[in-house]
């Protein structure tokens, strides 16, 4: 037995093979004791190349993310982080831990709501979800954390191979994500709330909220960091690090620089030729940079291999477009819910079916017009495919004419 224990390749069988089994109904707590009992400790990397393996064995991604709760759960506290790199003050993954560590102070104090929420008399409850509400807002900035894994950590990993662990996380993203919105909106009604009502939210809209959100540290520290750290290289990291800026910081503001040793890293920009001649006219590529950018969308160019090509950098940006993308594919860059929809644009442009499709929705009460172009040559093959995002909300109030000039107000 101690043979096969010891084993690497049979080790992470093993873990497989649990499971899998989980995925078929096992107990939890039978699976927990067999693997305290025959592994001890497991190293992390084993825990990242079953996931991914279960999902490259036809595992369909969902339910991996059905299991990940399950098996976290299961795992938790036996996964060998040994060897583990350690990092500087300022680097990436000081970032992310620092934001955790307040995330779980936020959490905590929720938590402490919680164990008062048994002695609230009909007069304590609008006080009482006012300071639930408080919390949840400073919680729900785990979107930006999320959003840093999602647009700059995670297209470094899928360069390296590693496509199942991040398409798993971000879906547990979304859900935290939910959750979240649904707690601030349930502790936003405080009229003729009861204090029942208000233990019933309790148990069943804010422990699951906070919980999630605490969950995913665990995942981050003893599984996602570890892997990363060994996966990327500094100058990975370093490009990440000058992009993270972009998206903002989670309740937490670095105070220390990074940057790796040796050489400063410069981003350079380099041209054969200053011209582009186009049918109708020429640009410098300062000039074309320039009026891309002064337009009032958001455009991404995807090319015929899927893969992310280009994106505008306007000042009035409606989604993160970072250049960790570049070279990414465009099904990796959206939530696995949407990942079908995706696919089927594509698939409709490549073929001829379609060539255009509309769509709108409603992002923190802004109208936001979404609309994808086949881009094909004058015999109709096949370049690629544009993204045109604009925020219609003001342009929707528009009514009669306007045929004086009036400068809007900066």
């Amino acid at each position: 037995m101690s043979k096969l224990i010891n084993n690497s390749e049979e080790r992470k069988n093993l873990l497989k093979h649990m499971i899998l089994q989980l995925h078929q109904g096992e107990a939890p707590e039978r699976v927990r004791k067999q693997l305290v009992e025959l592994l001890q400790k497991i190293p992390y990397d084993h825990v990242v190349e079953v996931e991914q393996e279960l999902i490259n064995e036809g595992l369909p991604a969902e339910e991996v993310l059905k299991l990940c709760d399950v098996h976290t759960q299961v795992l938790e506290g036996h996964i060998d982080q040994t060897g583990a790199r350690q990092v500087p003050a300022g680097h990436p993954v000081d970032i992310l831990k620092k934001e955790n560590r307040e995330l779980v102070k936020v959490a905590e104090n929720l938590n402490l709501l919680y164990s008062e929420s048994a002695e609230l008399g009909p007069e304590d409850v609008p006080e009482y979800l006012n300071r639930i509400r408080s919390l949840f807002n400073d919680l729900i900035q785990v979107d930006k954390h999320y959003r840093k894994k999602e647009n700059l950590l995670f297209p470094f990993l899928e360069k390296y191979g590693i496509t199942g662990p991040p398409k798993v996380m971000w879906g547990k993203h979304d859900e935290a994500r939910d959750l979240l919105k649904a707690a601030i909106e349930t502790a936003g009604v405080r009229q003729n709330v009861t204090p029942d009502e208000v233990q019933v939210s309790v148990d069943m809209i804010f422990k699951p909220a906070s919980q999630a959100v605490v969950d995913m540290t665990m995942k981050e520290e003893e599984i996602l960091f570890p892997m990363s750290l060994d996966t990327l290289t500094d100058t990975d990291w370093y490009e990440i690090y000058r992009q993270i800026p972009e998206i903002g910081f989670c309740l937490y503001d670095p105070k220390e620089k990074w940057q790796p040793e040796g050489n400063i890293i410069q981003e350079k920009f380099e041209t054969k030729g200053d011209a582009i001649i186009l049918p109708s006219g020429s640009f410098s590529v300062s000039e074309l940079t320039a009026l891309l950018n002064t337009l009032p969308v958001d455009i991404t160019f995807v090319n015929k291999d899927d893969k992310v090509a280009y994106f505008t950098q306007g000042s009035h940006k409606i989604f993160d477009r970072n250049r960790s993308i570049l070279g990414r594919d465009v099904k990796l860059c959206h939530p696995p819910a949407s990942v079908h929809i995706v696919e089927q644009i594509l698939n409709d442009f490549k073929t001829g079916k379609q060539n255009h499709a509309p769509f709108w929705i409603r992002v923190n009460d802004r109208f936001i017009h979404i609309e994808y172009f086949a881009v094909r040559d004058e015999k109709g093959e096949y370049y690629g495919t544009i993204e045109v995002s604009q925020d219609l909300t003001e342009k929707r109030k528009l009514s009669g004419e306007r045929r004086l000039l009036s400068y809007e107000e900066k």
